[in-house]
């Protein structure tokens, strides 16, 4: 006698100004018979939101919640979480809630953050949203490499302005077992080595890094939004880790 469990649940998460379209290569690319793989769109990053605005931090924290647990997904059948860019602080929030339920935790150009950090903490109280910024600007922030122009035109099109409340929020952790669920940086637009070396030094951007338990780090080097760029790649990245979902760690 056999019996058919559902593969374990690798839930994709992008960072600001997207949605779960922004994943629709790497579904594409993700093996159906090896991974249970959907995308979700963050609350406030959903165009046809008229509330959207207002969404906060909490928000995105308890819809990620809302999702997993929607899908079955249990202590003893836990999720793969991916989080790319700046949904970093919503998945950082959901570690700390519930660790028992995220076996991994995948981190795309990205890192968990520190108790009482923010994205955004100096912006205006009067600043409702902000909208994607020039690509001259967005620059010197992120690297563009590997995206091309009918990429960036698309990004452009479909982006939606990021909620001020999300970029000023601070976000509060409590428990030190969000440390202890298995964790991979996949390193894009700066490479494992440094993003390492600035953990021991106390970056304040990768600080936490030095203080999970069990990590891997994978090389892919591109731009900031690898998604696009690296499709494939990033795609085989998540499946690999995701397969060490099927086995879950206890003690």
């Amino acid at each position: 006698m056999t019996t058919t469990a559902n593969p374990p649940l690798i839930l994709l998460i992008a960072g600001h100004w997207l949605g779960a379209w922004a994943w629709d290569e790497v579904l594409g690319h993700l093996a159906p018979g090896n991974a249970r793989a959907i995308a979700m769109t963050l609350p406030g990053l959903d165009g046809d939101d008229p509330q959207r605005a207002a969404r906060a931090l909490d928000d995105q924290s308890a819809a990620v919640l809302d999702v997993i647990t929607q899908l079955g997904v249990t202590e003893d059948q836990p999720a793969t979480l991916v989080a790319h860019s700046g949904a970093n602080a919503p998945v950082s929030l959901v570690l700390d809630q519930h660790p028992e339920l995220v076996h991994r935790v995948v981190w795309v150009d990205s890192g968990p953050v520190a108790t009482g950090s923010a994205f955004g903490p100096g912006l205006p109280e009067d600043v409702e949203e902000l909208p994607l910024p020039s690509f001259d600007v967005l620059a010197q922030q992120a690297s563009l490499e590997g995206l091309s122009a009918e990429v960036l035109e698309r990004f452009r099109g479909r982006a939606v302005p990021e909620p001020g409340p999300v970029l000023r929020q601070r976000v509060e952790l409590t428990n030190n077992a969000r440390r202890k669920v298995r964790t991979t940086l996949v390193c894009c637009s700066i490479p494992s080595a440094k993003v390492l070396e600035l953990a021991r030094a106390g970056h304040p951007m990768f600080a936490e890094v030095a203080n999970i338990e069990h990590l891997d780090v994978i090389d892919l080097p591109t731009g900031h939004w690898p998604m696009w760029s690296r499709p494939r790649d990033l795609a085989k990245a998540i499946e690999s880790a995701g397969r060490w979902a099927s086995f879950p760690h206890r003690g």
